[in-house]
């Protein structure tokens, strides 16, 4: 028998929806329940989700705020929806990114299908080859501060599906839960939300792309999320624009950081102009005048992107958590089973550009290698340098162990 309900949402969609949520994985939201408490009533959860989204009678619970830290200090508080409210938001975000993605501009670049960081980094990287200056923006607490008024508006103009714009708009006000208390909130989206990155690109999408493009068509610039630049000519024109985007983003009830917006000379050796800053960070890199050689094998300056500092810090963090020199219980082929993954993972992103700037962080791998090595056999105990030759010589061997070994990074200490 055929249930009638006033929104035609299917039961496959809720399905997929699922199994999206549960690759993503995630923590519990208000309610402790875990994904894998979720789903060992799985068919009712399901049901009971699509029921109330089909009848209208879908309503948000609180989000978890969980302070997390930032890479620039202090935290910033992530929300995050139950696991059967990010089933919600996911069934939302499938139905609504088919419509809303074709519109947005070839120059955003973050949470966006078939688009990704290192795509900007690349178009960056000749753009600041063609250009002298930049002007590098970043918004202050954007999903913290998105007017939901503005934000509705734009989504009406797209999207003329009742039962997304009736629960968008329940997501945005749905409040905070922290130490115990609810929070109420009236503006902007959830940090941790599944939909919320959809809306920030929709609303980012008036207040900046398509503003750009109005009003400075000749400007090339690209934007991941809320971190920005726009390539300009000459310094009289940069300081232009900078005072442009932050009346423009004023306009829009949002605020570019002071500390991380900037004016940037890409100096290089054909640039002789002089200028305080002339290297800035984007999406993990750090972009700055670096040697290379040129074709006739002569050494010169070039304005380059490689892995940043800020990312090798967290790198090297990481690698000393996971305190390899200690798993003497484990054989070799176990630590590359555990953190090799991870290692490659780097590579594939930070090893884009500008490569051989990740040897430090090689070096520091095959280190706690050694020292493994010397706590496994006794033999090397005493012995740094017959550790080190030993692992060279299973490197030599077996290169593909590790990434950094397929690499050549192999003990050149």
């Amino acid at each position: 028998m055929k249930e009638n309900k006033p929104f035609n949402i299917s039961k496959t969609l809720v399905w997929e929806a699922y199994q999206e949520v549960k690759a993503n994985k995630g923590a519990a939201g208000v309610d402790l329940e875990s994904i894998e408490a979720f789903e060992k009533d799985l068919k009712d959860n399901l049901y009971k989700i699509w029921n109330k989204m089909s009848s209208g009678n879908y309503f948000p619970p609180p989000v978890k705020g969980v302070p997390i830290p930032k890479k620039s200090g202090g935290t910033r508080m992530l929300g995050v929806p139950t696991v059967a409210d990010r089933v919600a938001q996911t069934v939302a975000k499938m139905t609504l990114e088919p419509i809303l993605d074709p519109i947005f501009d070839e120059n955003s670049f973050g949470y966006r299908p078939k688009k990704s960081a290192l795509d900007a980094i690349g178009v960056t990287r000749k753009r600041c080859w063609r250009y002298d200056w930049v002007v590098e923006f970043d918004i202050k607490g954007l999903f913290d501060n998105i007017d939901h008024g503005m934000l509705m508006k734009a989504l009406r103009k797209h999207c003329d599906c009742k039962w997304i714009l009736l629960y968008v708009e329940r997501w945005l006000t749905a409040p905070m839960q922290t130490k115990g208390q609810e929070i109420s909130r009236n503006k902007g989206t959830p940090t941790g939300g599944v939909v919320s990155p959809l809306l920030a690109n929709l609303f980012l999408h008036y207040a900046f792309d398509a503003w750009v493009r109005r009003e400075m068509p000749h400007i090339p610039f690209c934007r991941y999320a809320d971190d920005g630049l726009l390539h300009c000519r000459s310094r009289k024109q940069t300081e232009y624009i900078m005072h442009r985007i932050a009346a423009r983003f004023r306009e829009c009830k949002l605020e570019i950081h002071p500390d991380k917006s900037r004016i940037v000379y890409c100096k290089d050796k054909n640039r002789k102009e002089e200028y305080s800053t002339i290297k800035f960070d984007f999406l993990g890199y750090t972009f700055k005048p670096r040697r290379c050689v040129d074709k006739k094998g002569d050494l010169h300056s070039n304005y380059l992107p490689a892995i940043s500092g800020t990312s090798k810090k967290a790198i090297h963090a990481e690698m000393r958590s996971w305190h390899v020199q200690l798993k003497t219980d484990k054989e070799l082929d176990d630590i590359a089973h555990m953190f090799n993954p991870v290692l490659r993972g780097w590579y594939q992103y930070y090893g884009k550009f500008y490569p051989s700037d990740m040897q430090r962080i090689w070096l520091r791998f095959n280190r706690y290698l050694v020292q493994w090595a010397r706590r496994k056999y006794k033999r090397f105990a005493q012995h740094v340098g017959q550790a080190r030759e030993y692992l060279k010589c299973l490197a030599q061997a077996q290169p593909n162990l590790f990434i950094h070994w397929q690499l050549g990074a192999i003990l050149a200490e």
